[in-house]
């Protein structure tokens, strides 16, 4: 930017969001060097894709120290006012403090100069102008509160929620559950357009009953969720603008200038798996696992080499409909040990699907694995796909289970804690696993979960002989 001109750099700031939290930052932070990456292009064209009204609820979960404040809480409002100062703007935040200091940085960047003349019309009113209330001379406002403020007979355009919850706080009922009855029974009815209004949740995330964990179980169609761990658990691609994407490797940082990925192992040792995974990762499960613990899961690099001391089991759950409101169809693939009770899980399938595509999936994994056991839940589509199996010649043992889903990885869960459980270092796959696995029985899903039961059961001389 030092070689363009200052009314091409003003333009640019005027346009570009992106540009602009670069701005800001420089404003707020004199001397320290912004360090542009990625993830921020992606926050910046979502956030700008919620100023058009293109996007009306948006959540970004990303790690501690990821300048989400500076983007969410200070830009993303100044940026809103600049091009319309009619609009009204509520930030809400955890405590007094944050709201006292992201309300102040605002003002010291819609009180610069540069900011002035990047948006001549907005000007602040001569009337209102204190810490907790900007107000323009055009009607509109950035109202900042904390959780819990009170905010009656106030409506707003855009709702900011900026970390409402207190990592000191996460493992509190009460506290988390304050923060989800204040969304739902005061903010949520301060949209003065309930179909055009915007909310924004910007947030590490910090248990499974979460704000956005909350949201996201009742109803997670509603939302346009952008995650951000802190490292790549698997091949990523996320849309940075329209139609340009970043591919991420499995183990990439996110943002390697800043956090290295030594430096972010040290941190998870420091804090803690649970803690790490997260408000680092945006996966938290229970502490150290519900049913099935962390710790007890065995890792490979490299799986074993096929023969004759393996057997290839494809296990499959079907769902009846295909559809975002139904279960999803599931198959995990595994080597088991012949001689010794091990087992590699080496691929999964997990997809919404309807009955010929699953078909499909089958018959093209089916010749990819070359199974020598494919269980399939004798329920559902998993009827018709055994029937029609069969007929074509193909062996597949019909489970009909006999306890309920709790009981059955209950029992099972003695080969994850006796070590005999193998996941792969990194996989595609692996993050939507363990998710599930580590969440079970308190998780949204069990499809996975069901799978893995079906899969590392015994099977009986009955079973076997009635494959056919």
């Amino acid at each position: 930017m030092n070689n363009i001109d200052r009314r091409t750099l003003e333009a640019i700031l005027r346009q570009d969001f992106g540009c602009f939290i670069q701005k800001t930052f420089g404003h707020l932070h004199p001397g320290q060097g912004y360090l542009s990456n990625w993830h921020l292009e992606a926050i910046a064209w979502r956030l700008e894709l919620v100023r058009q009204g293109k996007i009306k609820r948006l959540i970004i979960n990303m790690p501690p120290r990821s300048l989400k404040s500076i983007v969410a809480s200070v830009a993303f409002p100044a940026f809103i006012l600049g091009h319309d100062p009619r609009k009204k703007v509520i930030s809400v935040s955890y405590g007094d403090e944050l709201t006292v200091k992201n309300a102040n940085d605002f003002r010291a960047v819609v009180a610069s100069e540069w900011y002035q003349k990047l948006f001549p019309a907005m000007r602040p009113s001569r009337t209102k102008n204190t810490e907790a209330e900007f107000t323009t001379n055009a009607g509109g406002f950035r109202l900042a509160t904390s959780v819990g403020g009170v905010l009656t007979g106030r409506g707003g355009n855009i709702i900011i929620i900026d970390d409402p919850l207190k990592p000191a706080d996460a493992l509190s009922d009460p506290k988390r559950e304050a923060v989800n009855r204040f969304y739902s029974h005061t903010l949520i009815s301060r949209l003065d357009n309930k179909n055009d209004g915007a909310i924004v949740i910007v947030m590490q995330r910090l248990h499974m009953d979460d704000l956005v964990g909350r949201l996201l179980h009742e109803n997670q169609e509603e939302w346009t969720v952008l995650t951000l761990p802190a490292i790549a658990s698997a091949r990523e691609s996320t849309e940075i603008a329209p139609g340009v994407f970043y591919d991420r490797a499995p183990n990439e940082p996110l943002h390697p200038q800043r956090e290295s990925i030594e430096t972010l192992q040290r941190l998870r040792v420091q804090t803690g798996s649970d803690t790490f995974e997260a408000q680092y990762q945006q996966a938290p499960v229970p502490p150290g696992g519900a049913m099935i613990k962390r710790k007890w899961v065995q890792r490979y690099n490299t799986p074993p080499a096929r023969s004759s001391e393996w057997r290839v089991v494809m296990s499959w759950d079907t769902a009846s409909k295909d559809g975002a409101a139904n279960d999803w169809s599931v198959c995990t693939t595994w080597l088991k040990g012949v001689r010794r009770e091990c087992y590699y899980l080496i691929d999964v399938f997990r997809e919404r699907v309807d009955y010929p595509t699953l078909k499909e999936k089958m018959l093209a994994l089916t010749r990819k694995h070359s199974p020598n056991e494919v269980l399939i839940e004798d329920a559902g589509a998993g009827t018709a796909l055994i029937q029609e199996l069969r007929r074509m010649g193909k062996s597949a043992i019909a489970v009909k289970p006999d306890k309920d889903k709790i009981t059955r990885m209950s029992i099972e869960s003695t080969k994850f804690e006796s070590g005999s459980v193998y996941f792969p270092e990194h996989a595609s796959w692996l993050a939507e696993v363990e998710a599930e696995l580590f969440s079970f029985p308190n998780g949204r899903h069990d499809d996975i979960v069901d799978s893995i039961s079906q899969a590392l059961k015994k099977r009986s001389t009955y079973d076997l002989m009635n494959a056919i």
